[in-house]
């Protein structure tokens, strides 16, 4: 059955729209877990950031489905949608349906309203010189609140940690309204017949609408794949090229620091210094970095090894 103008603007536009919310979502989590302390500004406004953007536009693709019938308010209900008041957006879609959220849940989109109003602004106007840090601030009063934890800025040199609990609670709040949203919008697509709702495999949309972002079996992922590779006996077309590359000469000494590489852009930065230095030292560095260029590339095939070659090797 050919779609109408309403339905099309529905299934593909708004199904591109909830992609982009969800892959925002995802990046503003990832961001909270990667962070290791509480007391980086730049890295709170990014996290906040990224929620802000994604929720709000989440909320609009749910808004969009519950008041959108026919052309006669479309260019009212376009010029709503101009907004960042995330508990505005929240309270037309409870006009229309019932939705499975608490109070922490709703003040966390109020401080996310909060922050991309007014609070992303707050250092380019002169009275914020008494007043740093305002998004770190509304974070601690958050968390302290909801956790019973008594987080104040720390003076000096003393970094606020982040805490296991403070990376599983902002999980729970961010995956909880994420999927009674989507909820929101899978319905009303069923019921009009559309398939806004598919995300595509592997996409980081579809690892928080359905997936619930389990970063922590992410981080699981990639430690168990790396004792995999350091340890196997088994070899193929791929893992013998990988062996067949010399490696380095790291510091063994410095293994806890290289192994923050994989989850932290901060340790990448500090580390990369000495990759330079490395690479200074190699006669054709040209060639070693096409070969990095091979690992990990999805459109270079390995065949596999020959049973006869390795019978051969044996004798």
């Amino acid at each position: 059955m050919r779609m109408n103008k309403q339905e099309a603007w529905k299934n593909f536009n708004l199904g591109q729209e909830l992609s982009i919310s969800g892959t925002f979502i995802y990046n503003g989590l990832r961001r909270f877990h990667e962070m290791q302390v509480l007391d980086n500004t730049d890295e709170i406004f990014e996290f906040l950031y990224n929620l802000s953007i994604g929720f709000e536009r989440l909320l609009k693709v749910a808004v969009v489905f519950l008041e959108q019938k026919d052309d006669t308010v479309q260019d009212a209900l376009e010029k709503s949608l101009i907004t960042h008041n995330h508990l505005e957006l929240l309270q037309r879609v409870r006009q229309h349906c019932k939705l499975n959220l608490a109070s922490p849940h709703n003040e966390f989109l109020s401080l996310l309203g909060t922050f991309y109003k007014s609070l992303r602004y707050d250092r380019f106007t002169l009275s914020s010189v008494y007043d740093l840090d305002l998004e770190r601030k509304t974070l601690f009063d958050f968390l302290s609140k909801h956790l019973k934890v008594d987080l104040k800025q720390s003076p000096g040199f003393s970094a606020t940690q982040n805490d296991t609990r403070y990376r599983k609670y902002i999980r729970k709040i961010v995956t909880k309204i994420s999927s009674a949203l989507f909820e929101v919008v899978r319905e009303k697509a069923l019921e009009l017949n559309l398939y806004t709702y598919e995300l595509r495999h592997g996409s980081r949309a579809e690892t928080i609408f359905l997936g619930q972002a389990d970063l922590p079996a992410e981080e699981v992922l990639w430690k168990e794949l790396l004792v995999f590779f350091m340890n196997t006996e088994s070899t193929s077309g791929y893992l013998e090229f990988l062996r067949s590359i010399e490696p380095l000469e790291f510091d063994p000494e410095l293994a806890g620091d290289y192994l923050q590489c994989f989850q932290s852009d901060a340790a990448k930065a500090v580390v990369l210094g000495e990759l330079d230095e490395l690479y200074r030292e190699i006669e054709k560095p040209g060639e070693r970095r096409e070969m990095m260029r091979v690992i990990g590339n999805i459109n270079v095939y390995f065949d596999p090894l020959d049973s006869d070659d390795e019978d051969e090797e044996l004798l």
